[in-house]
Parts: C-alpha cells; structure tokens; sequence
C-alpha cells in the first residue's frame, strides 16, 4: 500500500545537528590509507590496564555476564564507581552509599542523557561552556533543554572561561549546570577561581550540576586537580558522570557510571530503567578491576599523551594559531587569521593526509574558527610530518 503522505517526524530531533566526527571518520575510513593521520576521533593506541584485559576474557565465558541482570548494574562495579567518585571529590568513603547513589551506564555520554531526563523539563536552561562537545550540547537538546554558554577565551594561548560573562547566561530558567573538566574539545581545565565562580552560580541558581568526570585526572604540567564536590555548597547537588573510556582506555567496552546525591536518585533510577537496560554485562567486571588496580595506567597514559600534546604545539606554532591544553586528548587549532572557516581548513588538511574535525556547532558562533586535532592515537613518530602537511593545506 502506498502511503498519500510522509508520517511526520518529532520536532525533538530538530535543533540537533551532526557532529562532524562521524563524517569525518567515514570519509578517512573509506580513504583506507595507513599513512593518514587519524587526529579526528576521540581514539587511542594506548592500551588499557593488564587485568581489564584479562577479566574480559574470562567474563566471555562466564554465563553470569551473559545477563540482564543486575538492572542497575553489578554490584563490584558500583562499589568501585562510587569509592572513585568519593575519592576523586575528597570525601569520606561512605558519603554515597552504593546501592541507592550509582547507576552503570553504557558509556559516559549515555549517563549524561539519564542525568538530564532526570532533573530537566521541556524548556529548562542547561549551562554549558563554549567551545563544547557537542555530542553533549545535542543530549541537552534530545532532553528538552535549552543550551547557554559561558564564553571561553584564549589567554597568552591557553583557554580561560569568561567569569564575568555567568551572571548574564545565569537566569530564572536555568535549571542544571553540565561542565567538563578537562573540557571536550579544547582540552580546558579550570582553575580554582572558575570554579569557585561556577560554583557559587549554580548554589544561586538552585540547580543541579552534572559533571562529566570523563578526562578529570588527564592533566598536563601541574593544572590542578579540582571538582565541583570540592566547593561548599556542592555535594548535594552534584551528579558526576564518570566512564571508562578515557581514563583507563576502555573505549570498546562502553561502560559508564553515575554517582548522585539522594535526591535524585530515584529519578535517575527509572530514567536509567527507561533508556538503556544494563550495559555490556562481559565488560562490567573488567572495569571495577581498571577502577581498583594498584597500576591503572593513568599517570603513565598522561605523560605520553602530553608528550605527543607538546610535539604538535611545538611544530605548529607560532605559524598557527594553536590553543594549548592542560589536559584530555584535544587541542584547537583556531584558522581564522588564515581567512578559513574550520570547515574549509578540515576538507585542505583531509587532501593532505590530516583527519581532522572542524568545530561549527560545538557553542557559540566563534567555535566555526577551529579544527580539532586529537593527539591521543597517533604517535610521535607518525606526527613528524604534521608540520609539513598543514604548511602544504594551510600556507602560512
């Protein structure tokens, strides 16, 4: 049977737009070329802790992994999750009890959207900073809400936020702050006095504040380990969002963790219920084992990471604009003293052999000036010829 008309889609798809990495990963996919370089997605080359191996292995053939059960996920895994946030947030093992405050996620993004259908309504502002993922901004909108950005600004080459600019996003509609630390993509971290000041906005503003936790301990040259459970005011309004896939380099394995103040709880638990029913049950025990190692890998991971980091600030500047990291996989390079869009800059870095993902609607208008170039899946070596390629796309 023919149908007279199309069936009409929802409308709450229709702010959302594509996030440029999976096209950009398909067109490098199909180039099927070992010598480009994949500086496009968040992916690395850096493998994950021994035991993480080894435990997924042996949970293969494990019947009690091939599960639904437990819903919220296993009990090992919670228990770990939850000591790490209360660890990570200097606070007294115990704060949380596990069995009520932590919910297993397929990965941190999907934590993310069960945080935000729990404390947001259709409408709802949702801070955010500005260049951000914006993966995240589009599960702000797949929940209803309605995105604001504070500002980010480069300062003697490196990202600090505009503190002054909260009080103007901050309204009587804000219901919920969604900050990262170090930040997607710019690699941002923030210092004490940002965070004291997004801090104090949220008690303000008596909203939640969802922290994605993802990259919190990939830190370069000393920036300071803080959160926002280290500020007064926080610890019941907090919800961090944590996930394997950065820190212990467990992509693959898409496992993620949400660890909320009792409020909250009982609405995360049926949005956890109502989106995805347990994550991958051989991965679980693999993760509370990453989590619990005396030997996670993480400082060792960091230190090459931010060696690789360095190179690429080295060799590019100061011909280009490049916006140093203190932490995470990422760094922005900003191409509009070039007269480019990061979209033009993208498809010449592709023609000669750099994979790299321009930045239009990941913030505010602004963020069209930059590309991104990950740095967490290609070696040194590799990008020894880095320089000579974007000299060859993008004279300077």
């Amino acid at each position: 049977m023919t149908l007279l008309n199309t069936p009409v889609v929802g409308k709450r798809t229709a702010l959302m737009t594509p996030i440029g990495v999976e096209r950009m990963g398909d067109v490098a996919d199909t180039l099927n070329n070992p010598d480009v370089l994949r500086l496009e997605n968040l992916d690395t080359d850096l493998l994950p802790p021994q035991v993480a191996l080894d435990t997924t292995r042996e949970q293969v053939l494990d019947d009690d992994a091939n599960s639904y059960l437990p819903f919220f996920g296993h009990d090992s895994l919670r228990r770990a999750a939850t000591a790490l946030v209360e660890r990570n947030g200097g606070l007294p093992a115990g704060t949380y009890n596990w069995k009520s405050q932590c919910f297993i996620s397929a990965g941190g993004l999907s934590g993310v959207l069960n945080a935000l259908l729990a404390v947001i309504e259709p409408g709802d502002e949702v801070v955010m900073t500005s260049p951000t993922y914006v993966g995240l901004i589009n599960r702000v909108l797949l929940a209803g809400g309605v995105p604001r950005y504070i500002p980010m600004k480069v300062v003697d080459g490196e990202w600090r936020l505009e503190t002054g600019a909260i009080a103007g996003v901050v309204t009587e509609r804000t219901k919920a702050f969604l900050m990262m630390s170090p930040s997607m993509p710019t690699g941002a971290t923030f210092n004490r006095h940002e965070w004291e000041a997004i801090c104090a906005a949220c008690v303000q503003a008596n909203a939640w504040m969802i922290y994605d936790s993802a990259m919190e301990r990939i830190l370069f040259d000393g920036a300071p380990r803080l959160n926002p459970l280290h500020f007064p005011g926080m610890q019941d309004r907090t919800i961090t969002v944590g996930a394997a896939s950065k820190e212990y380099r467990m992509i693959g394995w898409r496992v993620g963790w949400i660890v909320t103040p009792i409020a909250a709880a009982e609405a995360l638990s049926r949005a956890a219920l109502g989106n995805v029913v347990c994550t991958v049950g051989i991965a679980q025990q693999a993760v509370a084992r990453a989590i619990e190692a005396p030997d996670d890998g993480i400082e060792r991971c960091t230190r090459e990471w931010q060696a690789r980091h360095d190179y690429i600030v080295r060799v590019l500047r100061p011909k280009y604009e490049v916006v140093a990291a203190k932490g995470g996989w990422s760094l922005l390079v900003d191409v509009s003293r070039h007269g480019l869009t990061g979209a033009e800059a993208s498809r010449r870095l592709l023609a000669e052999g750099v994979a790299a993902t321009s930045m239009e609607n990941w913030g505010l208008e602004n963020t069209r000036d930059y590309v991104r170039l990950v740095f967490a899946n290609e070696p040194v070596l590799r990008l020894s010829t880095l320089a000579e390629r974007f000299q060859r796309a993008i004279p300077a």
